[in-house]
């Protein structure tokens, strides 16, 4: 198994079915503050399901259609990203995330969005990478901005999600605008070092 370093004692590493009880245990910390937008964490609820919902990211996984990573914080899983949707043909794909609120306000989807970002344009050649939020979910729309994404539209109430239709922002980077945008934050990065 692999595992990228996020910094500050944080891990992005694979989160498969036979982590199905540690997933549960996150999940279950994460339900109220995640559970409002992200589907995955309302619909895991005991073991077989956790169990269920990282089969289906092994399945896509080996489908090419889709993958799941943990974030792992002092070796406690305390959130996660996916890619929801990897479509190759179209060159597309579509990142979603999630956080326990202990983990929150570090930066830690930020810069596990970038390795995800950075892989899937760089190693596999996506031209489109795509966020989607309900415009109430602010910390979400954060993200998209701190990414440097471009605001798309809305599409007005087009997720009903637990009893309400949420109107679903949708935030995208092209991959030529990643990497200009990467290379600036990198020169932004050595000037910084170079002033010290």
């Amino acid at each position: 198994m692999f595992a990228i370093s996020l910094g500050e004692g944080a891990e992005l590493r694979p989160i498969e079915p036979w982590q199905a009880q540690e997933f549960l245990t996150h999940v279950d910390r994460a339900r109220e503050y995640a559970a409002p937008w992200v589907p995955l964490t309302a619909l895991t609820t005991d073991l077989a399901s956790a169990r269920e919902r990282l089969q289906v990211f092994a399945d896509k996984q080996a489908a090419d259609t889709g993958r799941l990573y943990g974030i792992w914080l002092d070796d406690t899983l305390v959130g996660g990203v996916l890619f929801r949707i990897f479509d190759t043909a179209n060159e597309s794909c579509e990142i979603g995330v999630w956080l326990e609120p202990s983990a929150a306000g570090r930066g830690l989807i930020t810069r596990a969005s970038r390795v995800l970002i950075d892989w899937a344009v760089d190693t596999r050649g996506m031209h489109r990478v795509e966020w989607l939020a309900s415009s109430a979910n602010a910390p979400s729309i954060a993200v998209a901005k701190r990414l440097g994404m471009t605001k798309d539209g809305v599409l007005r109430e087009s997720f009903p999600w637990q009893g309400v239709r949420h109107d679903m922002e949708v935030w995208s980077v092209l991959a030529p605008e990643w990497r200009k945008a990467r290379e600036a934050r990198e020169a932004d990065a050595d000037a910084r070092r170079a002033a010290r």
